[in-house]
């Protein structure tokens, strides 16, 4: 049995808490990647139009010969597809590229706000949800506002909405208003690239512990609820990342790492960012 606990989303379907993520992968590197991270344990895989390397976490997932139902395959919509009828086009694509009849979970990449109507893109997402080829959808990098026009304007609340979380940009605000609709956090970029790694409450929350910081950060995730998909290439790192369930923080622990909050992004702002490739 794998020591990685569900979460249960608003429409029932589970989610495995700790998942593997392959963005900034290259193509080359990501089969050999999410096979390892599947024999380690993992059972999430996270991945997304805009990356690239939908192809090879396919190829992965086949490699490991498991059942299809015990992989939780996500992936995401390109920035460039949000029209209602390119969107329904990139899906089916992500479909033919990680060679899956169906995807457990499908976000909207970006809200693109400044661009377009997200509500006209969510529409079709909505319609491949009742198809049954997605079992959950749900959103990336939305804001409480962007969040309350879909909610407004659709029929189907979103599963997740995946954000940029960690110690330097805790969101709780983003947070409260998904825990308030039933809306789970996803957490990308758990450790802030790196940047959290050295801070000295970390290190000494750690040493006590006798564990990583990075082991540290990803159980402060874990503990309030975050559901992570941590990546690397290398196989110690991820048998590492996997190693979050036999230890605990404290109440104080959890206090001291979330006070490390000033609002530091290591991406970009979802209220702006307007990339369309």
């Amino acid at each position: 049995m794998s020591p990685v606990p569900n979460v249960i989303l608003n429409n029932g379907v589970t989610i495995p808490q700790l998942g593997f993520g392959t963005y900034q992968i290259e193509p080359k590197d990501t089969r050999e990647a999410v096979r390892t991270a599947l024999e380690i344990g993992y059972r999430h895989i996270d991945t997304a139009q805009m990356y690239g390397n939908e192809k090879e976490v396919g190829q992965a997932v086949a490699d490991a010969g498991l059942p299809r139902e015990e992989v939780f395959l996500t992936s995401k919509l390109n920035n460039d597809s949000h029209a209602y009828g390119d969107a329904l086009t990139a899906f089916a694509r992500s479909l033919d590229e990680l060679d899956v009849e169906y995807l457990d979970l499908f976000l909207i990449h970006w809200p693109l706000a400044m661009v377009g109507d997200f509500t006209e893109t969510w529409q079709a997402l909505e319609e491949v949800y009742a198809s049954g080829r997605a079992k959950a959808i749900g959103v990336s990098n939305f804001q409480p506002a962007h969040l309350s026009r879909l909610l407004q304007k659709g029929t189907v609340v979103p599963a997740v909405n995946q954000i940029e979380v960690h110690p330097y940009l805790v969101q709780d605000d983003v947070r409260a208003f998904g825990a308030e609709h039933e809306i789970a956090t996803e957490a990308w970029s758990p450790i802030a690239q790196g940047k959290v790694l050295s801070d000295p409450v970390l290190v000494a929350i750690a040493e006590r512990l006798g564990r990583s910081t990075a082991q540290v950060t990803l159980r402060w995730h874990l503990q309030r609820g975050d559901i992570i998909f941590p990546k690397s290439v290398t196989r110690a790192r991820v048998e590492e990342n996997f190693r979050l369930f036999d230890f605990e923080l404290t109440e104080a622990d959890m206090a001291d790492i979330t006070a490390l909050d000033r609002g530091e992004r290591t991406g970009p702002d979802p209220d702006v960012f307007d990339y369309v490739p």
